[in-house]
């Protein structure tokens, strides 16, 4: 139930990082932003259960979890006539086995699983995301059917940021995401202490 309950309230965090007007607005900007949010969500509670329980398998366990729930809060957003484009593939689930594989691979040890685990869930979650950015329909088609008239004037971009980044949010996330999830992944396995 514990696991369940904590799954649920990551979800809840996770579930706007993909959200499909500020990604209309920002592009590629924020899917960086977001690929970062989502992998240091993930790696956290997935390290947190994996040290508690100390089973590889509990860190896709927890993803499945994150999953399903995020099916669930994107079908209802669904019913209330929102597009469900952005999250709708598990791509927390491959990098959450790559945590699993370094865990049972090195013997249950933390320290591999902190540097390892961190930069292999770091690395590969953006390039999983970029899935989700194929499903996207055309940003602009979804700008003028879901208009968001209130955004107010410090959110609205100078200029389109597609093309920033050397043309590469998945580096530039992976980049980020493989030093700050090595962080995370310390701060689950220190909440077990």
């Amino acid at each position: 139930l514990f696991i369940v309950v904590v799954a649920v309230n990551s979800t809840l965090l996770t579930i706007n990082a993909g959200d499909y007007i500020f990604y209309t607005d920002w592009a590629w900007t924020s899917y960086t932003v977001f690929s970062i949010s989502q992998t240091l969500m993930l790696i956290v509670g997935a390290t947190y259960y994996l040290t508690f329980t100390g089973v590889p398998g509990t860190a896709t366990y927890y993803a499945l979890i994150m999953t399903v729930y995020t099916w669930i809060a994107k079908g209802a957003w669904f019913a209330l006539g929102y597009p469900y484009d952005f999250i709708v593939t598990p791509v927390w689930l491959p990098s959450a086995m790559l945590l699993d594989l370094v865990y049972w691979a090195t013997k249950k040890n933390k320290h591999s699983l902190i540097l390892f685990g961190g930069v292999l869930v770091g690395m590969s979650l953006p390039l999983f995301n970029m899935v989700n950015l194929i499903t996207v329909a055309d940003p602009l088609e979804t700008a003028f059917k879901y208009p968001r008239p209130t955004l107010p004037p410090y959110m609205t971009p100078i200029e389109h940021q597609v093309g920033k980044f050397y043309n590469s949010p998945v580096a530039l996330g992976a980049g980020a995401g493989a030093v700050l999830a090595c962080t995370f992944a310390a701060l689950g396995c220190k909440l077990n202490t």
